[in-house]
This record gives structure tokens, C-alpha cells and sequence, in this order.
């Protein structure tokens, strides 16, 4: 229950947890999924010089789900 309530408090001010979109991406005590919604959360709220950057998490973090996933393209 208890990160439940983290990721959620992070989710309404992720810039109070982190101070790069990167530190979201080595938090451990995250999946790559709770980082994502902690990432869309940021991006929504985030400026013109922080956006870029949370973008380019997010497509790193995309890259990175679409590696692990299995390939049903050969099936």
C-alpha cells in the first residue's frame, strides 16, 4: 500500500521527487510501467526546458518495453 501512495504522490509532483526525467529512469523501486505513468504525469505538468527531456525518457523507456516484449511477428 505503501508505494501505491508513493506513485501517486509522485504522479501530482514528480519535479518535488526528481530533478532529472533520467532519475526517474534509475529508480529502482519502479517497473518501467509505474515510470512511464510517472513520466506522462511530469510531461503534462512540465515547462519548455524540461519537456525535451522528458520526451526523450519516454522514448528511451518505449525502446526499452518493445525490447522486452516477445515477437508475435513470427508466430
Amino acid at each position: 500500500m505503501a508505494k501505491k501512495k508513493l506513485l501517486e504522490d509522485i504522479k501530482n509532483r514528480p519535479d518535488r521527487f526528481y530533478r532529472l526525467p533520467g532519475d526517474v529512469m534509475r529508480d529502482r523501486r519502479f517497473n518501467d510501467g509505474e515510470r512511464s505513468e510517472i513520466l506522462h504525469a511530469w510531461l503534462d505538468q512540465a515547462d519548455d526546458v524540461v519537456r525535451p527531456h522528458i520526451e526523450s525518457a519516454l522514448e528511451e523507456l518505449q525502446s526499452r518495453i518493445q525490447a522486452q516484449a516477445p515477437d508475435h511477428a513470427a508466430e
